[in-house]
């Protein structure tokens, strides 16, 4: 009975409040703001080894949809309130496709990500299916865009551009005559280390057989030993950084001299501090523009708004943000069965330059650039676009 009197009297209390906002009109929540949300969904690699790396891909697309609101953009006549919805895949396959599946059920109107080949193309289906055009800023593997999905967009190189521009730079400046090649079993790793591994065998260079770990093996001194009896001039690694930089300390303490080389999944500071010393002089490639050489308006907003500069691909996950919405503004519609055909056409100037996609969602004219470490800061100093080779001083004095 004691709890009885209580709801009663909690029950009363609820009717004079409610009494209260009866008199009291100001006092009753707000009405909604006119206009409609329009979701945009974000993935990538927010735990793990390389979750800096989906951290700062999350940071570029969510500066761009914040920009967007702040602009007050309207799409047939309504505000648009876009609402960024983030998600974590872990760089494993399965969640990849459980996150996609998520995205779906919560009815986004377009996706950015995923961070790697790895999740992106068992994830690229699910959005065919629904309709849901997705565009990675990161994703180089070429299976990913060769599937045939009309969903599907990248705003970077693919890695048989990027394989070619690192082993093709790696022959003609270091003069390698033997070249280990190692990848990490995964799309991304193996794909790259294939294209290096082609490309050297076309040049006349001679690869020993090819050596694995995973995306997640840190000891490699069973790998190094063995290299290390073969005496190579040159070792590429297909992967991360997480698992790249264990792979170089490991090698210089086992006294291999010779150049280390990467793609772009191990081309970011962070080598320098997995690495330390043994970094130095190391090359490697990113399948796009630098960070540095990026619309000075995106680096100054990401500054302010992060109080970090980007590490490697915020600027390309920025600019695929702002495609969705300049598609949605073009086509005056957040459908995606409405916008997906101008997103297709779309001509673009964004923080990495002019973007334009070909019939398959690639970018069109990808530019590949090629690094060097030097005292722990990752340095550009060649650009490839159009199968020519640009030292990095001529490439930004002309302008991009």
């Amino acid at each position: 009975m004691k709890n009885s009197k209580i709801t009663l009297t909690l029950l009363a209390a609820a009717v004079a409040l409610i009494g209260c906002g009866e008199q009291k009109p100001a006092a009753t929540a707000a009405a909604p703001a006119a206009g409609v949300e329009v979701k945009i969904g974000h993935v990538g690699p927010l735990t793990g080894g390389i979750a800096h790396l989906g951290k700062d891909n999350e940071n570029g697309a969510r500066l761009a949809v914040e920009e967007a609101n702040a602009a007050g953009i309207k799409i047939d006549g309504k505000a648009v309130k876009f609402v960024f919805v983030a998600e974590d895949d872990q760089a494993d396959p399965k969640v990849g496709t459980t996150v996609a599946q998520k995205l779906v059920d919560a009815k986004v109107a377009g996706v950015v990500g995923h961070l790697n080949s790895g999740t992106s193309i068992p994830a690229s289906p699910i959005y065919s299916q629904a309709g849901i055009p997705v565009i990675s800023g990161s994703a180089t593997n070429p299976k990913l865009t060769e599937q045939g999905f009309k969903t599907q967009f990248r705003v970077v190189g693919r890695d048989d551009q990027q394989g070619p521009a690192v082993a093709n730079y790696l022959a003609a400046n270091n003069k390698p005559k033997l070249v280990a090649v190692i990848d990490d079993a995964t799309a991304y790793g193996e794909g790259i280390a294939n294209e290096v591994e082609k490309t050297l065998k076309a040049a006349g260079i001679k690869t020993l057989p090819r050596e694995k770990g995973t995306d997640k093996t840190t000891d490699w001194k069973a790998i190094l030993t063995k290299l290390r009896g073969r005496n190579p001039d040159a070792v590429f690694y297909g992967g991360m950084d997480a698992t790249g930089g264990p792979l170089l300390k490991q090698g210089r303490e086992l006294g291999i001299k010779a150049v280390f080389s990467f793609g772009d999944g191990a081309c970011t500071e962070e080598m320098g501090k997995l690495a330390g010393q043994a970094a130095e002089g190391l090359l490697c490639s990113q399948a796009g523009i630098p960070v540095a050489a990026a619309d000075k308006k995106f680096l100054e907003a990401y500054k302010k708004k992060f109080n970090a500069d980007p590490i490697l691909y915020a600027p390309f996950t920025y600019d695929a943000a702002n495609l969705l919405i300049a598609a949605m503004q073009k086509a005056n519609s957040a459908d995606p069965a409405k916008y997906l055909p101008e997103l297709q056409k779309i001509s673009f100037t964004g923080a990495t330059g002019s973007i334009s996609f070909d019939g398959k969602g690639d970018r069109k004219d990808a530019e590949m650039t090629i690094f060097t470490m030097k005292s722990g800061k990752i340095e550009p100093i060649a650009v490839i676009k159009g199968g020519k080779t640009i030292p990095y001083a001529e490439f930004i004095k002309g302008g991009k």
